[in-house]
């Protein structure tokens, strides 16, 4: 067995990137932990109508995006995405006490997802570049694939965890909020002891232990982070957006997410379809973490070794299919599995490997507002279309809506292809 070689492989994956997911991992059981009983909290508890729902499901995800452009410039500007990332965890955790306050009023159940959804647009962009400047460039896929495992690993925990506290206390939905907030406070203790800024680095001329550059080396090496020097300034943001390839990319970011439905929507439609009782409700997000959990990584290998577009519009496949699996005359467990199993594989090849095609693409010096535009540019376009659907869904019936969306996903991917595709060049070499 060549111990050097698979020591370097995994040497591949920083500590820093560990440890970000570790926090990744640990927010994630307690986000998920609220996600899991939302849906039925507000469709089923209190009534709310399909449009209704699809004001809120948007509102959890889209809108504060314009936020995480801002977090994104003012990690950059500041040069201190560590601090960003840990006020946006914070907020987070903070919100879900807030649900306690809420009670049973639409209107302050929407203003406390909009805040903790501030939190989520805030951390994620800075989050991401601290991977991407702690991982050399050829191994980004990995590196978001081994972050993104560890992320769903707390999604796959989260709802578990909700039904544990739903069955010890009974139906009491405060017991969750409680429960998700004191996990949240964890993970952000776990960020500020464990998360740097800038991964250590040995002195010049000392090679790290292993006997191999460091990865941070490689990567600070490679990027530049810091080498123009002072302050980014605004201008430089929307110079960004005249910049070809990075306009292309966001572009192509917004249409996808434009084709993107709600997973609330899904596993509404899934219980719907095939009356699940609604004890096992959760459970649909178990099936998609574990999916996404287990093909996270791999996926992640695969889009080094033969491209990162091929693996992004594959995922999108995927998610077309899902719909249409929807919105077919598939039933009974057959549709379950199948759906569940689609959307996890959606989720791996999508969620990282769409950070790791844009990192490269971005100048290091704006590289996390980038990803925050690309990220805010899903997050906006996610509104939309979680309002569209639940129009949909009231005006021709969800199987109906379901079969548009899986339309409007292959239109989408087509688009992408043309603005993708003839600028498209491997910025990584492939590894083994």
């Amino acid at each position: 067995m060549d111990t050097g070689r698979s020591g370097r492989r995994f040497a591949l994956v920083s500590g820093n990137v560990v440890a970000l997911g570790a926090v990744s991992l640990i927010t994630d059981v307690s986000a998920e932990m609220v996600t899991a009983v939302l849906p039925l909290y507000l469709v089923l508890g209190l009534q709310l109508s399909p449009l209704a729902f699809g004001v809120v499901d948007g509102v959890y995800t889209g809108a504060t995006a314009l936020l995480r452009v801002v977090g994104g410039f003012v990690a950059d500007r500041i040069r201190r995405r560590k601090l960003v990332a840990g006020f946006g965890y914070a907020l987070s955790a903070v919100a879900k006490i807030g649900l306690l306050l809420a009670g049973r009023s639409v209107p302050l159940i929407g203003a406390v997802i909009a805040v903790d959804r501030l939190g989520k647009g805030v951390r994620s962009a800075p989050r991401d570049a601290l991977i991407t400047a702690s991982t050399p460039p050829e191994s980004l896929g990995r590196a978001f694939g081994v972050h993104r495992t560890m992320d769903s690993v707390g999604a796959f925990l989260g709802p578990l965890v909700a039904m544990a506290v739903l069955l010890a206390v009974g139906r009491s939905y405060d017991a969750v909020f409680v429960t998700s907030f004191c996990v949240a406070a964890l993970a952000v203790v776990v960020l500020v002891l464990f998360v740097r800024e800038r991964p250590s680095q040995p002195p010049a001329g000392e090679p790290a232990a292993g006997d191999a550059p460091s990865p941070t080396d490689q990567a600070d090496g490679a990027a530049g982070e810091d080498a123009d020097g002072g302050k980014v300034a605004v201008r430089e943001v929307f110079g960004l957006l005249r910049d070809r390839p990075a306009r292309r990319l966001v572009t192509a970011a917004v249409l996808l997410g434009l084709a993107t439905v709600g997973d609330g929507f899904v596993y509404l439609l899934l219980q719907r379809r095939e009356n699940v009782d609604l004890s096992w409700f959760p459970l649909f997000a178990v099936g998609t973490s574990l999916v996404y959990l287990l093909l996270a990584t791999p996926i992640g290998l695969l889009a080094d070794r033969i491209g990162r577009l091929p693996v992004v519009l594959g995922g999108y496949a995927a998610l077309g299919v899902t719909y249409l699996l929807l919105a077919g005359p598939v039933a009974g467990w057959p549709l379950l599995v199948l759906a569940l199993t689609l959307y996890g594989v959606f989720y791996a090849a999508t969620d990282g490997v769409l950070i790791a095609l844009a990192g490269p693409v971005l100048p290091a010096r704006l590289r996390t507002t980038g990803i925050a535009l690309v990220q805010s540019g899903q997050a906006l376009a996610y509104l939309v279309s979680s309002v569209l659907f639940g129009l949909g869904w009231q005006a021709w019936g969800p199987e109906n809506a379901a079969g548009v969306a899986a339309v409007a996903v292959a239109a989408v991917l087509l688009v992408t292809v043309l603005l993708l595709a003839p600028a498209y060049r491997p910025v990584t070499r492939k590894v083994s």
